[in-house]
């Protein structure tokens, strides 16, 4: 088994983003685990969110479709950080759901300046995941998720 922090790595190298986090859900703690961070300091690997009922969750985790904001204005009722993430320079965001069967697994978040997610970028991002799919479900399944 490849180490998921490699996995994680090669698809950052892959993706790019200013920000670029992979989380993972821990259904039974209810929270959301941060299983890789491109910037450690302000967003720490095992860092945990809260799993949420609200719109983002509901098109992510539900219905397994990938969110896209351009503005900070689209992301910021559902991502309480968003202060933290425009000091990083980040003003848009992706997050790509990662399914294992029918389940979502985790996520791909990729943040960058504000009109980053062109429809063509959306679409290339999309396209890596899948390619990266087994590879990400395995290196998912591989986090420990009683750290954090």
């Amino acid at each position: 088994m490849t180490d998921p922090a490699i996995v994680f790595a090669d698809l950052h190298a892959a993706m790019g983003g200013r920000l670029f986090t992979i989380t993972v859900q821990d259904d039974a703690a209810g929270v959301v685990r941060r299983a890789w961070s491109s910037a450690p300091e302000a967003y720490p690997v095992s860092g945990t969110k809260p799993l949420q009922h609200d719109r983002w969750s509901l098109q992510v985790l539900v219905q397994g479709e990938s969110f896209v904001a351009n503005t900070t204005a689209e992301f910021a009722d559902v991502f309480p950080d968003h202060e933290l993430i425009n000091s990083l320079g980040c003003h848009s965001a992706m997050n790509i759901p990662v399914f294992d069967g029918d389940r979502v697994l985790g996520t791909i978040n990729i943040l960058d300046a504000e009109g980053f997610f062109t429809e063509e970028r959306v679409l290339a991002f999309e396209t890596l995941a899948l390619g990266a799919h087994d590879r990400l479900v395995a290196a998912m399944r591989a986090v420990d998720l009683s750290v954090g």
